[in-house]
């Protein structure tokens, strides 16, 4: 049974969608997200240039990999341009299954997704992947002897060191087959200014931490990396020119792409 939604404590879903300038959000999430501002003026930029690298990098394992099918981890509550507006467009078949710990997901999820067969929604905690992959939507949606687009987009700098991130990346992927794909996005140390940045959500939130662009790269271990690599968000696959040098918040999370030979 899905929890009652806690409207006490922020909410990792919520503060994203009040940075995004969403209104699923409450007045606890809206104070992490002013405190974040405080520090770097221009975060909402970060979330559209997240939202920006997934729909390229759901485009290219849709249209030129062939992927017909994602377990989106962590997915937060619905914008534009999710997973499944993307990879439908390149093909209506295309399956999706968002995941979030966040009650509140999963209610919006439902009521918007209501009508899509090939989406579904499910109330899970990605830091379990043998539940996560035993949920309803994922069993009804998801092949498993066909290739995975497995997405942790903005997602892993929410667990700590001791939480051992790169055991979870490496449980699903175990679980897909060869010519599998998975999709990271992560919040990157790249100076002071982050560590700032990383000092607040941490102050605020509890989570949020940054890692250098070394150890967000350690987590593709055992997997072909696709070029260009792990990079600043806005330098993956640019569908128009971007200026460099990149600004603080350019730089702030950075990710990339890799295959499961």
């Amino acid at each position: 049974m899905a929890e009652e939604i806690d409207t006490s404590k922020p909410s990792i879903a919520r503060v994203y969608d009040a940075v995004l300038g969403g209104k699923d959000n409450y007045e606890v999430d809206r104070v992490v997200a002013e405190g974040v501002k405080q520090t770097v003026p221009h975060i909402g930029d970060v979330g559209w240039f997240n939202r920006a690298v997934l729909g390229r990098a759901v485009s290219h394992l849709a249209s030129e990999v062939g992927i017909k099918q994602f377990i989106d981890l962590g997915a937060g509550l619905p914008t534009l341009e999710n997973t499944h507006h993307v990879a439908q467009r390149v093909n209506p078949d295309a399956r999706v299954v968002y995941v979030d710990n966040d009650p509140i997901v999963l209610a919006h999820g439902h009521a918007r997704l209501g009508e899509n067969a090939n989406t579904g929604v499910s109330n899970a905690d990605l830091r379990d992947p043998r539940t996560v992959l035993q949920e309803p939507a994922v069993k009804r949606l998801i092949n498993f002897d066909e290739p995975v687009g497995v997405l942790l987009v903005g997602v892993l700098h929410h667990l700590h060191d001791n939480e051992d991130p790169k055991g979870i990346v490496d449980a699903y992927m175990s679980h897909v087959p060869s010519g599998s794909h998975l999709v990271i996005t992560a919040f990157c140390d790249t100076g002071p200014e982050a560590r700032a940045v990383e000092q607040t959500m941490l102050h605020l939130l509890g989570t949020g931490r940054f890692r250098t662009t070394e150890e967000i790269t350690a987590y593709f271990d055992g997997y072909e990396l696709l070029d260009p690599g792990v990079v600043s968000l806005p330098l993956w696959r640019p569908t128009e020119p971007v200026e460099e040098p990149l600004n603080v918040a350019q730089r702030l999370m950075a990710g990339g792409v890799a295959r499961k030979r």
